[in-house]
């Protein structure tokens, strides 16, 4: 990866809409080297997808929920069957396993109260927990899909020896 694809990867998650033109003439490259890369950068997989990103509230999405999830079971069949059960849950867009003091931690977006209340006993119900915290967000202040790409390659650094060693 060098610092044309950063360049390329930078404009993408700004605005994956542009056309292979676009990004080739901001970037400096014709298309077919543009389209190369991109293709390359989709092959290696430094370009998981390209989505769409929509507006919950706009979509009656209005509550979101930071569910923390503690466990007193461990093992990873329990994951395993717990990861499976979170995954069927339309409502959970993010899902992480967590160090510290919770187990997991998920992200859920419904359209109301009851609409969480509903997700909630049927979490509580996939399997046993030990403890389940709801903390809802009041204002979203910043949100943002895009990575916060190195200025320049990842790459080897170059050791500098004093005095010819």
């Amino acid at each position: 990866m060098d610092a044309i694809d950063l360049k390329i990867l930078a404009l993408l998650q700004t605005d994956a809409t542009l056309s292979i033109a676009q990004i080739g003439e901001r970037v400096g490259l014709s298309q077919t080297p543009c389209w190369k890369r991109i293709q390359r950068l989709e092959a290696d997989g430094v370009i998981d997808r390209r989505v769409a990103v929509l507006d919950p509230v706009k979509l009656g999405l209005g509550l979101t929920v930071f569910v923390s999830v503690e466990t007193s079971d461990h093992s990873r069949e329990w994951l395993e069957r717990f990861a499976t059960a979170v995954a069927a849950m339309p409502e959970v867009l993010e899902f992480y396993r967590m160090a510290g003091d919770v187990d997991y931690m998920l992200r859920v977006v419904v359209a109301d109260m009851q609409a969480y209340d509903a997700f909630y006993k049927r979490l509580i119900a996939s399997l046993p927990l030990k403890n389940v915290t709801s903390r809802f967000a009041m204002e979203k202040v910043k949100s943002t899909t895009a990575l916060p790409l190195p200025a320049s390659p990842p790459g080897p650094t170059l050791r500098v020896v004093a005095g010819g060693e």
